[in-house]
């Protein structure tokens, strides 16, 4: 089982930057696919992008491909998501979760991710 824990969180003017980070705590970090999603007020929960255990393939929502970098570091037991050129849609509170046999088809689906972080808020004014 892990642990997982996000910061980075905050408030940034339409068009900055903000770099949030998922530390796990676990003997098994790397054997997880790792994804982060968002919950904007009033709204569902959404798949933002995720990464394979290794850290060479990586995913993205079409909302936010282009603009933001997931990555991670496997000796560190930490995953970032590098958010650039921030719109004000992109306000939500972030997410990340772990999960095992988790493939292409089901990475961006909420249930296949067996653990999750407490989250951190991300507000983008205009």
């Amino acid at each position: 089982q892990v642990q997982l824990v996000e910061s980075g969180g905050g408030l940034v003017q339409a068009g900055g930057s903000l770099r949030l980070s998922c530390a796990g705590s676990g003997r098994t970090f790397s054997s997880y696919t790792m994804g982060w999603f968002r919950q904007a007020p009033g709204k569902e929960r959404e798949f933002v992008a995720a990464i394979s255990r290794s850290g060479t393939s990586t995913y993205y929502a079409d909302s936010v491909k282009g603009r933001f970098t997931i990555s991670r570091d496997n000796a560190k037991n930490t995953v970032y998501l590098q958010m650039n050129s921030l719109k004000p849609e992109d306000t939500a509170v972030y997410s990340c979760a772990a999960g095992e046999g988790i493939t292409v088809i089901t990475m961006r689906a909420q249930r296949p991710y067996g653990y999750w972080g407490q989250g951190t808020q991300v507000t983008v004014s205009s």
